[in-house]
């Protein structure tokens, strides 16, 4: 009887894998190195279509890719969407997934990866300081109201996890963006001073300490210490206390792995990320906004936060996914799908 029960679990586990990785498509099997389920392969005429584009940001090369609706004609006029990607993500993974399908919408979308980080340019590798990723997401505005087709004045924004914290930290100033919308926001500042549900404020004062140490060791040529800069095994993802990181294991290790994508990032970038706070100055927001996230995100804390500081503006919604986790928003076909059905709502109402 064991036997036979020992044998049911492994079917059942092996089935759970199967139906996991059937939501990946691998950066080997696509030309674009795409990592998302139902990814394009190849550009078709008539089709959504693919240009893998790259421009200077602050003398930094900038890798992005921007995706044109099915059947795009560059004499006419389309509104177009800038998507901020997570941290440590990059543009193949959950931020190409939504700029397909708003490509889908028949908007021109662009995701590009941070500078520092993934194809970009910039040294040291993975600098993740907030004034940066903030200006990507100036600089894809720059780029994507330049491109062929596009109407300058018909930009919106769509931010994911961290990209969603500097999301609404661009749109507070950046009046190009006619509408910002968020996804599964993660205010990485805060996070990263006080840790994940206030986890790591007996330490804020030590990782400042080791963050100053690593800026000198910079200063003066030596080597670049790095924050998360370890292998995470199965074992040690079991271990961890939120469904986030747990979760974020097993989408960025091992069902939609991108071998540009890291979770590591410079300690000296802590001396910016522990001073910032993507929810301040939220009432500068006045345009319209839509802040999305999981019913089960144990981030969603976050987005209840700034959504609620969001005072300059009256045409605000905040909504909430059934059942879904925070990193269930970046795959999972049922969740995705309500995700990009409130998108096309939202932006065809504003944009």
């Amino acid at each position: 009887m064991k036997g036979r029960y020992n044998f049911f679990i492994l079917i059942l586990i092996a089935k759970l894998m199967a139906t996991s990785i059937s939501y990946a498509q691998t950066s080997q099997s696509n030309d674009f190195g795409l990592v998302y389920q139902n990814a394009i392969t190849q550009n078709k005429l008539g089709e959504i279509n693919i240009q893998a584009v790259k421009y200077k940001l602050n003398g930094i090369d900038i890798a992005a890719n921007v995706y044109t609706p099915a059947g795009f004609d560059p004499t006419k006029s389309y509104a177009a969407i800038v998507v901020a990607h997570p941290n440590g993500g990059v543009k193949e993974q959950v931020a190409g997934l939504y700029a397909q399908h708003l490509a889908e919408m028949g908007y021109v979308s662009i995701a590009a990866d941070a500078a520092f980080q993934g194809a970009s340019g910039g040294l040291p590798r993975n600098v993740d300081k907030p004034a940066n990723r903030v200006e990507d997401i100036r600089g894809m505005a720059d780029f994507i109201s330049t491109f062929k087709g596009v109407n300058a004045q018909e930009i919106g924004l769509l931010g994911i996890c961290g990209g969603g914290g500097y999301a609404i930290k661009a749109a507070q100033t950046d009046k190009r963006f006619k509408a910002v919308a968020t996804l599964s926001m993660f205010n990485s500042g805060i996070v990263r001073k006080n840790g994940f549900m206030n986890s790591g404020l007996a330490t804020i004062q030590q990782r400042l300490q080791q963050a100053s140490e690593a800026r000198a060791l910079e200063a003066s040529g030596g080597e670049v210490k790095y924050v998360s800069n370890v292998k995470i095994t199965d074992e040690d993802a079991a271990k961890m206390p939120f469904d986030l990181y747990r979760e974020g294991h097993e989408y960025y290790n091992k069902t939609h792995a991108h071998p540009n994508s890291t979770f590591r990032y410079t300690m000296s970038s802590l001396l910016d990320l522990m001073a910032f706070d993507a929810a301040s100055n939220m009432e500068l927001i006045d345009q319209p906004l839509l802040m999305m996230a999981g019913s089960k995100a144990d981030s969603y804390y976050m987005t209840d936060s700034a959504f609620h500081l969001a005072t300059g503006t009256s045409q605000k919604e905040l909504f909430l996914i059934p059942n879904a986790t925070h990193i269930q928003t970046y795959y999972v076909p049922e969740y995705v799908d309500k995700a990009t059905n409130k998108l096309k709502e939202f932006f065809g109402k504003y944009l």
